[in-house]
């Protein structure tokens, strides 16, 4: 049994039959429908719970989804900055037992970077990014990289936003818009935005913003909003901005963890907007 599936714009678990057992199936599928349903606390807890059940350590593979699953949800929530010591402990283990599946490491450390772009640490995520696109290239011959690597280079043109280096994450985004699709498809067009605003290019990132017509994630609330307010405050139309941002710190403060930095970055933008400072 193999299954794939995408969490939260960050797509990643795969396990097999030889590697869990059929009980333990179970309960990671029920985990997994309710990861992609949004519903982070209840499969953080869950998951976390399932890890420490009697017997499950008797199938490591079982253990290490778990443990990744609930790092996932709580990273989707908005908890990253409480959950990196549990990233680094669950990659370091990963790395040093032989046998450890590697696209499972690659997807734990995808998720890692999605973190450090939450806490401002961008040259940091930006170099843990490209690793992991060099490591999936190696991998590409033995499995399914392409979610992971799409993961990544979202991560990454967003890692490069937050060091105002606009033009590359515009050509990341573009280049890889054409095979995204659903809420992977949003995500780089939401990040294609984010440069375009960057560059002063208004006209243009509002036009873009009001494509965006895939499905987002509960992992997502805010960001269309927040990037479209942008591009309208940019062109001076106050009133339209300062709706738009109300709109996304609503939709953030509704459906995101109150330690979520969407959240203060939508608080700030309507700060901005309100004030009628100039964009920086």
């Amino acid at each position: 049994m193999k299954l794939i599936r995408t969490v939260s714009g960050r797509s990643w678990l795969e396990w097999s039959s030889s590697g869990v057992s059929r009980s333990q199936t179970v309960v990671l599928n029920g985990l997994r429908d309710l990861l992609e349903a949004g519903q982070y606390e209840e499969v953080e807890a869950g998951a976390l719970a399932a890890a420490a059940r009697r017997g499950w350590d008797r199938s490591l593979m079982g253990v290490w989804l778990a443990r990744a699953m609930a790092l996932a949800a709580g990273i989707a929530h908005g908890r990253g900055a409480d959950l990196l010591a549990e990233l680094d402990a669950l990659i370091a283990e990963l790395e040093q037992t032989e046998g450890a599946n590697r696209r499972l490491l690659l997807a734990v450390r995808a998720n890692r970077v999605v973190a450090l772009v939450g806490q401002g640490r961008y040259a940091e995520a930006e170099a843990e990014a490209q690793d992991i696109l060099r490591a999936a290239t190696r991998l590409a011959h033995l499995t399914e990289v392409w979610s992971i690597e799409l993961s990544a280079l979202d991560s990454l043109a967003q890692a490069l936003c937050g060091q105002s280096r606009y033009e590359e994450a515009e050509a990341i985004a573009r280049g890889n818009l054409p095979r995204a699709e659903g809420h992977r498809e949003a995500g780089f067009q939401c990040v294609l935005v984010r440069s375009l605003n960057g560059q002063g290019r208004f006209e243009e990132a509002l036009a873009e913003a009001r494509r965006i017509t895939q499905h987002v994630t509960r992992a997502g609330s805010g960001v269309q909003g927040i990037v479209m307010a942008t591009a309208l405050h940019g062109l001076g139309r106050r009133t339209e901005a300062e709706a738009t941002a109300r709109g996304a710190l609503s939709a953030c403060e509704q459906f995101l963890h109150p330690d979520h930095p969407r959240i203060r970055e939508a608080r700030t933008l309507l700060a901005r907007i309100t004030a009628a400072d100039p964009l920086p």
